[in-house]
């Protein structure tokens, strides 16, 4: 039998020296020898301990257990590694465990017998046949500097091991006894090393536990801040949506008085009252404009923003940019540059949101540039459209370069106090950008100009578009029929609305037209007035404080008496896709009450009350 560590042969080995084991101090004898040789042959002195230990070892079983015990001392040049070998043979009864031994099943009651042996040497084997004996043999490689023996340096070896003396049994034994007091202590090192090190890993365990009860407090707490920044992002987004829905409406009121006041719809002005009232209306546009962009962010940050994907013609897109901020351009020293895009280019995507980024980017350029030019180009790259906005103006900071894209964010430079703005453009345009499954990038150099890049897929489908985004509803009026007054009849046109100003200025919309206008100041008062009148067309708000404007209109379409007549929303609220579809079916045109948008709100009325030349006289 051998063990896993391979055969051990003794046919080629080199006798050294072989010792008599048939008592005690035979077995001290054996011992001694075999420190002498692994002294000799270059082990060290925890190797020579070891030959020593596992010599005496077995040599003891072959006392104990045998008789006529021989230890034999064998060096064997032809293996690879080279090894010193150590055979113990016995004529005892066999030793009948020897394959449990092997395995490791087996252990040793008086010490450290075979098992331990087996451990301490690199070769192991042993033959044992019962009533004839046993031959254990173990092995251990020899020293690196030892590998390179001869036959001669083994004569020398082994004639200078004659000549030695055996040590005297007693020293033997002081040396055996100093050896097992230095493992003892070695032990009790070792012991007391492990009891320490169990200490430190039951205080590392503790410290473990209560860093987790703090990662889990801290967690918990976390959680619960990442909780109220939610409530508190869900109450700004509601407060500027709300605030933002009633600034528009005296904001509408004060642009559209403005205007009929420089129209002289009541009479002239002077000269001084013109400058005054156009100051007023300059004000209120640019806050009308800064509460448009918060809509805008907020609309756009709770996911309610709707998309119009359709066919876009880039070189209309730029016709039309080009007729709309001309007239921005208003110095001399500063060129506006659309270079043409080629004709057939095509993109599939929302026009008014790209529209939108380009309007704030050549706005900002021209504001910020003193001599030069302001370029817009277009142009493919990587698989995406590049819409580019450069400039010659006053550049831009690395340091600042993410900071513009911050809501109110403002740069200090002396050009920056001449030209007023709310620093909720470029961010507003940056997250229309991403709606729009593109990018809003700046490159920039102080003093040399900066140069904007919106990068976009060519088609913006169902399958980019960001979650929570849908598409409108197309159509203002669809589906609405022309529902013009009775013969002989003047007509009239009713208006539902909580807002004094806002009824007024509808009022004057029809100004000098054959019908006759009505009024009701809430949504109860206009259900009433509707059944009593029999109006040719209502202009109904949505935002009421008695019922609001949906409530009023499906009372009104569920009444025979006046489920016919066409009913025009007419509000500065912003729908959202859950309105639209509410509208579905009710047969309502959509209106939005803004300052400027007369000739639109003059087309719908006029195709809604089936009257071509309505408003003519105006």
């Amino acid at each position: 039998m051998t063990d896993g560590l391979g055969t051990i042969e003794t046919v080629g080995c080199r006798h050294l020296l072989t010792v008599s084991v048939a008592e005690q101090m035979g077995v001290l004898t054996a011992r001694q020898r075999a420190r002498q040789l692994a002294h000799l042959l270059g082990f060290d002195h925890q190797d020579q301990i070891r030959i020593a230990t596992a010599t005496s070892e077995i040599a003891r079983n072959a006392v104990e257990y045998g008789r006529n015990g021989r230890v034999q001392f064998l060096i064997d040049l032809t293996a690879d590694p080279p090894l010193f070998v150590v055979r113990v043979t016995d004529e005892g009864p066999g030793i009948v465990e020897g394959e449990a031994i092997l395995q490791g099943r087996y252990r040793s009651q008086t010490g450290l017998g075979l098992s331990g042996t087996r451990r301490l040497m690199d070769r192991f084997s042993l033959e044992s046949t019962p009533g004839k004996g046993s031959t254990v043999t173990f092995a251990k490689i020899l020293p690196a500097d030892a590998a390179g023996l001869d036959m001669q340096h083994i004569g020398r070896l082994s004639e200078q091991l004659a000549r030695e003396q055996s040590q005297d049994a007693n020293e033997e034994m002081r040396r055996q006894s100093h050896e097992l007091l230095v493992a003892l202590d070695l032990v009790r090192r070792l012991e007391s090393e492990a009891e320490k090190r169990r200490a430190d890993m039951a205080r590392l365990n503790q410290e473990l536990q209560e860093t987790n009860r703090g990662v889990v407090a801290l967690y918990a707490e976390l959680d619960e801040r990442a909780s109220e920044l939610r409530r508190a992002d869900d109450v700004k987004t509601r407060f500027l949506s709300y605030m933002s829905h009633e600034f528009r409406t005296p904001l509408n009121s004060i642009l559209a008085l403005s205007d009929l006041l420089l129209r002289r719809v009541d009479g002239d002005l002077t000269a001084e009252q013109e400058k005054q009232i156009g100051f007023v209306r300059a004000a209120s546009h640019e806050l009308f404009e800064m509460v448009n962009d918060l809509l805008d962010i907020t609309k756009v940050e709770a996911g309610k923003v709707d998309l119009r994907i359709g066919t876009i013609e880039v070189a209309k897109l730029f016709g039309g940019l080009r007729g709309m901020m001309r007239p921005l351009a208003h110095s001399e020293k500063v060129s506006l540059v659309f270079e043409e895009p080629p004709d057939d280019l095509l993109i599939v995507s929302d026009e008014g949101k790209i529209n939108q980024i380009l309007r704030n980017l050549i706005s900002n350029a021209l504001k910020f540039t003193e001599y030069g030019e302001v370029r817009i180009r277009v142009s493919c790259e990587n698989g995406q459209v590049v819409f580019s906005v450069s400039d010659t103006g006053i550049g831009i900071a690395p340091d600042d370069q993410e900071r513009i894209f911050r809501e109110f964010a403002q740069i200090e430079n002396p050009v920056q106090r001449k030209v007023r703005g709310t620093g909720l453009g470029l961010p507003l345009s940056r997250k229309l950008a991403e709606l729009i499954g593109g990018t809003l990038t700046v490159t920039s150099d102080v003093g040399a100009g900066s140069t904007f890049r919106l990068a976009m897929p060519f088609a913006v489908g169902d399958s980019v578009l960001p979650a929570g985004r849908s598409q409108s509803i197309e159509g203002h009026f669809a589906g609405l029929a022309p529902h013009a007054a009775e013969q002989g009849s003047p007509g009239s046109i009713l208006i539902i609305d909580d807002e004094e100003v806002a009824r007024y200025l509808t009022r004057q919309l029809f100004r000098g037209t054959r019908y006759l206008m009505t009024e009701a100041a809430g949504g109860i008062e206009g259900l009433e007035r509707a059944r009593f009148d029999r109006p040719s067309l209502i202009l109904l708000d949505i935002n009421m404080h008695d019922r609001n404007g949906f409530e009023v209109l499906e009372d009104l379409k569920s009444d025979s008496a006046t489920k016919d007549i066409p009913v025009v929303l007419h509000t500065s609220y912003t729908l959202t896709q859950d309105d639209i579809l509410r509208l579905n079916g009710l047969h309502a045109a959509m209106l939005p009450k803004q300052a400027g948008d007369h000739d639109e709100a003059k087309a719908v009325i006029r195709e809604l009350l089936g009257e071509p030349h309505l408003f003519s006289k105006q």
